[in-house]
């Protein structure tokens, strides 16, 4: 029998745009995965709180209340829970992330089997500086104390790191090397409401792609992100008319493939972050952190360097 997690406990503030809302109806609009039938059973067994009394579920929620769901221990979908430290200071902590598990807890699913609960065994106050997708593998970056986040999350913010990932993509791109500048955004999509997509009204991203070999039927590439946007990489080669090679959810265009109920998590595509080059917080030097991409994700030269 495979081994539960501790539970979680979930605390909500209510606000101005919940009240006047049951506990129930507030309930199954937040977690819309969960039927109102389903809620009703975890309230009737005593997982709901409203403040420090179990709900009912008929109660009209008012500013300033707490809501609780003591969820029970469950158990988790297996994931690889193998990682490698890259680089560690006392203000830096770089880790290797295997593809098939959550950079965070999410999806009501994960909890413990996250890359962020397995660094925090060594490393009880570190916080990620960025996240990568589940089925991405590669460098993720951590502050590993509480004072030294400020100092890494002006770096992020300031685009003053540069980030190279390595990608698998469908078919044969012609070019050498180009620039993508396709604004993201979200647009409706049914399993989850809204989904990170290519949107004409979106934020403003670049990616810049240079070509490393040409495969039979697919190519692969080094991309460099000038920006950080959700999914990015996926979103901007497919509208290219270049998805990831095995990418359930990303068709040509960068919108959803027709049909897909796939949700970004799902795994198939093959994409890895090996490089992050940053100033150091401290000394200021250029740090190079470097993670080799799985097999597939190499060169057929020698030397499988960055570009």
């Amino acid at each position: 029998m495979p081994a539960l997690n501790d539970g979680f406990r979930y605390l909500e503030q209510i606000g101005l745009a919940e009240s006047g809302r049951t506990v129930l109806a507030h309930l199954a609009t937040r977690y819309p995965l969960a039927t109102e039938a389903l809620w009703l059973e975890r309230i009737g067994s005593g997982q709901v709180f409203l403040g420090d009394q179990p709900a009912q579920g008929d109660e009209c929620l008012r500013p300033g209340q707490q809501l609780i769901w003591c969820r029970p221990p469950w158990a988790e979908p297996e994931v690889p829970l193998a990682t490698a430290i890259l680089f560690e200071d006392a203000d830096l902590l770089a880790v290797a992330k295997p593809s098939g598990l959550p950079t965070l807890p999410g999806g009501g699913e994960f909890l413990e089997h996250t890359l962020l609960a397995l660094v925090r065994r060594r490393h009880p106050e570190a916080s990620p500086m960025h996240r990568l997708g589940r089925g991405t593998s590669g460098i993720v970056l951590f502050a590993p104390t509480t004072e030294g986040r400020k100092p890494l999350q002006t770096a992020f913010q300031a685009q003053q790191t540069r980030k190279v990932y390595r990608a698998l993509c469908g078919g044969h791109i012609e070019q050498d090397a180009f620039d993508i500048t396709a604004p993201i955004g979200e647009v409706p999509y049914a399993p989850l409401g809204l989904l990170h997509a290519a949107a004409p009204g979106g934020r403003h991203s670049r990616s810049l792609v240079t070509v490393l070999e040409r495969r039979d039927g697919t190519t692969l590439v080094d991309v460099e992100i000038l920006t950080g946007r959700p999914h990015q990489i996926r979103i901007h080669m497919a509208w290219a008319g270049h998805p990831l090679a095995g990418d359930p959810l990303y068709g040509s265009g960068g919108t959803p493939l027709p049909g897909t109920e796939a949700l970004p998590g799902d795994p198939g595509y093959l994409l890895h972050a090996h490089l992050l080059e940053l100033s150091h917080p401290r000394t200021g030097d250029v740090v190079t952190l470097c993670c080799q991409p799985p097999p597939l994700l190499r060169t057929t030269e020698k030397d499988d360097h960055v570009r």
